[in-house]
């Protein structure tokens, strides 16, 4: 027998918050139960040519549950990452070209599985499902929110302030984030803390769109980057690859 009680003890050292902790302990229950899996999202935007040691400290917390029940669903926002995630950032992000995104998508499918199990991780595209939006899709999407709510988030908020321009497709970032969810079905989602308001945007939509569950939410520490100030970023360019040599330290 399962001692559950120790599961969930190793699981959440070095998480910073639980959203749905008593989901996640059920999950795991029925997996010992009844061997039935559950579905774990960890999303990332190829923006960048390789993952870092940011990311490999999300990606070990989901081996470890790989360990007890989980399918890892390794979502590649080949969409998305032509926006760009707008958390914690002053400005616009500059569009990537699609060819540069799907060539560091590559690295990405390569990379993941120097941690995760092959056999229990779905790599997928989140393409696949906002390319068949269409206009009226996106309509009703965006109709789920409204501007003040998303003037809510700090970053937008100072940004505001501040007389600096916020694009349309920035308000859309978090939507899409969340409609990623409605369209994988996941049981939890991770992220960072910085993440915390698209994460709980997984949550609302999948409430809203009657998915028949409502993701819980895993949020790591943020670690610091190699400028010793802000938060290891591939768009900082002040992170420390998984792939990197002590050399290239």
């Amino acid at each position: 027998m399962a001692d559950i009680t120790s599961i969930m003890e190793n699981f959440k050292r070095g998480v910073a918050e639980i959203i749905g902790e008593e989901q996640i302990e059920a999950l795991i229950r029925r997996y010992y139960d009844s061997g039935e899996s559950f579905y774990v999202k960890i999303g990332m935007d190829p923006t960048a040519a390789d993952l870092h040691l940011g990311h490999a400290v999300v990606l070990n917390k989901l081996a470890f549950l790989q360990n007890h029940g989980a399918v890892v669903q390794f979502l590649i926002g080949d969409f998305t990452a032509q926006i760009g995630d707008p958390t914690g950032k002053s400005e616009t992000r500059k569009k990537l070209a699609r060819e540069v995104v799907l060539q560091n998508a590559k690295t990405y499918e390569q990379q993941v599985f120097k941690i995760l199990n092959p056999a229990k991780t779905k790599v997928m595209f989140n393409s696949e499902w906002t390319n068949r939006l269409g206009a009226s899709g996106m309509i009703e999407l965006s109709s789920t929110f409204n501007v003040a709510r998303m003037l809510e988030r700090d970053d937008f908020e100072k940004r505001y302030k501040a007389e600096q321009p916020i694009s349309i497709s920035e308000f859309m970032y978090p939507l899409l984030q969340g409609y990623d969810s409605v369209c994988m079905k996941c049981d939890i989602e991770f992220g960072g803390t910085d993440q915390k308001f698209n994460l709980l945007m997984g949550r609302q939509l999948q409430r809203i769109y009657d998915v028949g569950k409502e993701q819980s939410v895993v949020m790591m520490p943020l670690l610091v980057g190699t400028d010793g100030t802000n938060k290891m970023s591939k768009s900082l360019g002040n992170y420390i690859g998984v792939t990197d040599t002590p050399h290239d330290m």
